[in-house]
């Protein structure tokens, strides 16, 4: 058995990996597994291997007509339609007689018996619905959907108004100049491919990727009637939502209020990239989520996209004419642009990253961010998942408000700390000053405390905590500890010699 065989054998079945125990004739559900594969990624059949792996083999004298079989009812338009001409290659593997057969990808939709069969993980399943078939037609397309031109759409159904701020990112993202900021609307339209002429019918006009980067609301809801992405924060209503905003508008302003809405959800730990430079980890994260998520999608498709934070997870999904199906990693990455147009477009305006440096880069700031790494599983829903600190996510007590008053002291043991506390500082001077003589008086008082005392949002304590570092110090764990002042410090006028923070802190 040669290495590459044995591999297969090991890992067992999969998308594309299908074992047949086969005795005196072929297995009937044969036809369905073919019928799978050409409608999916192709794939590869072993007659005589079992479930698990293990050849069993099948009796030599029987493998010729097993095989002309198996040719006959490939090839019969009764069975399948259109009908397909295979060739197994029979096999010596460890003394036993395998049948191979080799399924390749076909720009064709099948039907076995007058039924489409799709290949999902290792199962062969029924396609019925008509968002299904479409699904699958457009994943069979040889061309992108985002050419298609739109012969009636004028530059007057265009956001037009939004072309200065274009040319002015592309010239920022470009150091200081691009061409576009030379070019009229119309040689902008043509140098970025949003105009062009379809080479196969010669229909001139704006196509799909133009209506999509640059069209109106209504103009883009004519065009496609599920566009739209579903930002989603879930904290108390976990079954439904806490807060959520449809994004139904071009995709250049979409990535501007999917950002804004993960800044009101997500916090932003403190970080020193390699160059001793501080770099929002929480922006570099979900600006790749959200870039794949609106560049990539089928817009064709009729399954809407979604954007998702939880309780332990950050999570997105959006419809994809897949190319592969399985996870995504560093390591085995394939960059493949399912919008070239749009994604093209995106780089220019800085928005995006070359093909596939976004994945790693991806890969590289989660880790500080959120602690962990993401999951990217290809598919014909695309979906990301990134776990999250369960502190990020701390649910109020209707009793408290949720103020914690329960905080260890420096010697471990816990003590009350009370809430409202007067702040012996003049009204006007900066919210740290007024941090540090709070934890002055009251040693091993939280974040939510301090907030909730001062009436100002976790985030400016946050802030506030990171400029006094050197001069507080945070004793217990993230959810039940507390700030305390350095031994050395006890003056609110030391706040001049606070030393930068150079490591991220977690938020109790």
């Amino acid at each position: 058995m040669t290495h590459a065989l044995q591999q297969t054998f090991s890992i067992g079945e999969t998308v594309a990996v299908e074992f047949k125990r086969c005795g005196n004739g072929i297995p009937p559900d044969t036809y369905e597994t073919v019928c799978a594969f050409l409608n999916r990624f192709g794939g590869d059949i072993y007659f005589g291997v079992l479930d698990n792996g293990s050849v069993e083999g099948i009796p030599p004298s029987h493998a010729p007509s097993l095989v002309r079989n198996l040719v006959n009812n490939l090839g019969n338009p009764n069975l399948f339609l259109p009908a397909v001409h295979l060739d197994p290659q029979i096999l010596s593997v460890d003394g036993k007689t395998v049948i191979h057969l080799h399924v390749p990808q076909t720009p064709d939709i099948h039907r076995f018996k007058g039924t489409i069969y799709d290949r999902l993980a290792d199962a062969d399943v029924k396609v019925v619905s008509s968002s299904e078939i479409a699904v699958l037609a457009i994943r069979k397309q040889q061309i992108y959907t985002e050419r298609k031109i739109y012969p009636y759409v004028k530059p007057s159904d265009l956001r037009l108004d939004l072309l200065p701020r274009i040319r002015t990112r592309a010239s920022n993202f470009a150091g200081g100049h691009h061409p576009w900021a030379d070019m009229s609307d119309e040689e902008l339209f043509r140098s970025s491919r949003l105009f062009g002429e379809d080479k196969l019918t010669g229909e001139k006009g704006f196509n799909l990727a133009a209506i999509l980067l640059l069209g109106t609301d209504d103009l883009i809801l004519d065009v496609c009637p599920a566009y739209g992405t579903d930002a989603l924060f879930r904290r108390v209503q976990l079954d439904r939502y806490d807060d959520r905003d449809l994004v139904q508008t071009n995709l250049v302003e979409s990535v501007d209020r999917l950002m804004a809405f993960a800044a009101k959800h997500l916090p932003d730990p403190f970080f020193l990239d390699d160059d001793a430079r501080r770099v929002s980890v929480r922006d570099i994260v979900v600006r790749e989520l959200l870039v794949n998520l609106l560049i990539h999608r089928e817009f064709t498709s009729s399954r809407r996209s979604r954007f998702v934070i939880e309780p332990g997870r950050l999570w997105t999904e959006n419809p994809c004419r897949a190319a592969r199906q399985g996870p995504i990693t560093p390591a085995n990455l394939e960059p493949d642009s399912k919008n070239p147009v749009i994604a093209a477009f995106f780089r220019t305006i800085g928005f995006a990253d070359e093909l596939g440096s976004g994945v790693r880069k991806l890969f590289k700031y989660s880790r500080p961010f959120a602690g962990s790494e993401p999951t990217l599983l290809e598919g014909d829903m695309f979906q990301t998942s990134l776990a999250l600190s369960s502190d990020w996510f701390v649910v109020d007590s209707p009793s408290n408000d949720g103020i914690n008053n329960s905080v260890p002291k420096n010697d471990g043991t816990i003590s009350n700390v009370p809430v409202n506390v007067s702040v012996n500082v003049p009204v006007n001077v900066p919210v740290k000053d007024k941090v540090l003589e709070l934890v002055r008086q009251c040693p091993g008082i939280n974040r939510r405390q301090l907030a909730k005392a001062l009436e100002v949002d976790v985030k400016t304590i946050a802030r506030a905590v990171n400029d006094l570092a050197g001069l507080l110090e945070h004793h217990g764990s993230p959810k039940t500890g507390g700030y305390h002042l350095v031994p050395s410090s006890s003056n609110p006028a030391d706040l001049n010699s606070a030393a930068p923070p150079h490591t991220r802190e977690d938020f109790p």
